[in-house]
Parts: C-alpha cells; sequence; structure tokens
C-alpha cells in the first residue's frame, strides 16, 4: 500500500509555533479577532454551551476565550471525548491538516446530538498577492518553482467537507482582510510572528537565496502598492459551521412531497415541457 503524500512537516509547524509564542512581538491579531467574531456568531445561535472545546495551534491565545473550555493542541488525533462536548471550535488550525475530513469526524464524535461546530481556517485567497510575486521573482530566477506558500481550499469545496464529515445543516462562508504593510519583508516578518511560515514537507530544505525575496518583494509593490507605497496582503478567513445530527433538527422534504405550485407562488404561468413549442417564423413574427 503506497504511503499518501503529506502536506505538512507537523515536526517544522511545531517548531515555528513554539518559535512565534515565544517572540515578545508575535503577530497573533488574526487569532484575537477570530475569537471576537467567533462571540459574535455564538450571540446570534441564541443558546448557551456548558461543555465547550477549542482545537488551536495556541493554546495561550484561546484561554479564557470561553468559560470553562477545554482546549487541546491542534494534533492528527485530537484530544477529545466523543459526546462529551456541546461546542467544538476548530480554531485557525485546519488549514495545515492533512486529512481535513478526518478532524471534522473527530469533532463531530466529540459533540453530543445537536451540538455545535464550528470551524475557522485561512482561505483560497489568502496570501494571494505573496504567492504570486514568490512564483514570479522564483521563475524569472531559477526558471522553475517550488512550494513556498502553503495551497488553501476554495469556500465551495471547504463547505463540502462538513457533508462528508456527517454533520447536518452545514453553512461555510468567508471573512475577507486586507492588512497593509510597509512592504512584503514586513508581511514576511509577521508571518514568522503568526507562526505561519513554510512548513510544507515537500518544501525545499536549503536557505534560499535572498535575491529570490529581494526581487519577490520588488514585484509585489510594482503590481500591489498604493500611493503610499504601502502594499496590500489578503486573508481570508473560511467559516465552516454545522450540527451533530438530532432528529428534532430540520430535514429536506422528500421530492414530489410539495404541496404547493411554484409558478404559482411567483404569479406565471408553468411550462409544460411535453406540449409543442411555440414556432417562431424567420422574419420574427
Amino acid at each position: 500500500m503506497q504511503t499518501p503524500t503529506r502536506l505538512t512537516d507537523r515536526t517544522a509547524l511545531a517548531r515555528f509555533r513554539a518559535r512565534a509564542r515565544r517572540d515578545p512581538n508575535s503577530a497573533l491579531f488574526l487569532h484575537d479577532r477570530a475569537a471576537s467574531e467567533l462571540h459574535e456568531r455564538l450571540a446570534e445561535v441564541k443558546r448557551s454551551f456548558s461543555a465547550p472545546a477549542i482545537v488551536t495551534g495556541f493554546p495561550e491565545a484561546w484561554a479564557g476565550v470561553l468559560p470553562g473550555a477545554t482546549v487541546v493542541p491542534d494534533a492528527e488525533t485530537l484530544d477529545l471525548q466523543p459526546g462529551r462536548h456541546d461546542l467544538v471550535v476548530h480554531a485557525l488550525a485546519l488549514h495545515w491538516a492533512d486529512d481535513p475530513v478526518g478532524q471534522l469526524v473527530q469533532c463531530r464524535r466529540a459533540l453530543q446530538a445537536d451540538g455545535l461546530f464550528m470551524a475557522m481556517l485561512f482561505g483560497g485567497q489568502t496570501l494571494a498577492e505573496l504567492r504570486a510575486a514568490l512564483a514570479e521573482a522564483e521563475s524569472r530566477l531559477t526558471g522553475g518553482l517550488s512550494p513556498r506558500v502553503l495551497p488553501m481550499g476554495e469556500i465551495r469545496d471547504l463547505g463540502a467537507l462538513l457533508q462528508r464529515a456527517g454533520f447536518a445543516l452545514p453553512v461555510a462562508d468567508s471573512a475577507p482582510l486586507t492588512v497593509r504593510y510597509e512592504s512584503a519583508f514586513h508581511l514576511m516578518r509577521d508571518l514568522r510572528a503568526m507562526g505561519e511560515t513554510n512548513a510544507l514537507a515537500q518544501r525545499h530544505r536549503a536557505p534560499a537565496r535572498r535575491a529570490l525575496f529581494t526581487e519577490a518583494a520588488r514585484i509585489y509593490a510594482a503590481h500591489h502598492a498604493g500611493a503610499d507605497g504601502r502594499v496590500p496582503a489578503t486573508f481570508e478567513t473560511v467559516w465552516l459551521t454545522g450540527w451533530a445530527p438530532h432528529e428534532s433538527q430540520q430535514k429536506p422534504q422528500r421530492p414530489g412531497s410539495a404541496t404547493a405550485r411554484l409558478a404559482d407562488a411567483l404569479g406565471t404561468e408553468e411550462y409544460d415541457p411535453t406540449a409543442t413549442p411555440p414556432r417562431l417564423d424567420r422574419d420574427g413574427s
């Protein structure tokens, strides 16, 4: 049996996260923003949760976000007890998972019936500007490309993961954010302070030449800099929401069970596909 290709070097990812936690200038503002939005979304649910759990690569940043929450580290096997929680939050870590469906299944099993699952992760538009600048610079300098920025899923594909994992009432939406930096080097410094630098398993282990990043910064500025010289960086946070199945939840009706006609609701005539279609003469009459 072939071993599946791994996306993430988990050892390197843990090292980068530990370095970010030690950094006095750690840039965890995206975690702070996600935690604030989490509270807003939970307020809309209008339900209290007594046994929440949070999965995160930065336990210190999420401790205390939800009162009484069990905070567990992001890992391939999550330290969650089956049926223990009425809310599970996967916080800005799912984009690094080799098996995202497996992560969601573990979270669903940890939920009580009718328990709520919420995840936030970086989506496909994240760092699109940096990705393009690095690819163009490397192509010019070396004639080839190497993996330097994590590939991230599109919202439609990410939403489908909820159904595959067995969640009911799945919803996916995105919250893009544009952050402006003095230069591409300042952005890359922030990514290091976020613990979000290149932890791809297939990355080149040899250090890249500084000329690559200098050229990428030049291209970045040439294509994206504003009048003040600052460059934008896109961070797209995709939110996934689903419920552990329960008999009380709404379910789609069976085909053919409708009791009202859509044509009546819209005030239009219903077209019979078996009828002879109207004739259109060549003169338009």
